[in-house]
């Protein structure tokens, strides 16, 4: 295996266990226990847009890294190269 493929699977793994957690700290936009729980920890709304917004950018940027990184193994590797 090259580095350069080596490199790839760590972002894609890195990448992918980013979406996983910054997905998951998006406060809940309906009514169920999810907005319950964040509307109590978020008494004031001074600040929540900000933290709202870089965490959007930071899931969007985790998932294109994601997309790249997936593609470029996909092309590095097509479908019944890879020997084990």
């Amino acid at each position: 295996m090259s580095w350069l493929v080596i490199l790839f699977l760590i972002l894609l793994v890195v990448s992918g266990i980013g979406m996983i957690i910054f997905i998951l700290m998006h406060s809940g936009k309906g009514t169920g226990i999810s907005d319950m729980i964040a509307s109590s920890m978020y008494s004031t709304q001074t600040g929540t847009s900000i933290i709202e917004k870089n965490l959007d950018r930071i899931t969007i940027i985790c998932a294109i890294v994601f997309m790249v990184s997936l593609l470029v193994l996909m092309v590095i590797y097509p479908q019944g190269t890879i020997n084990s």
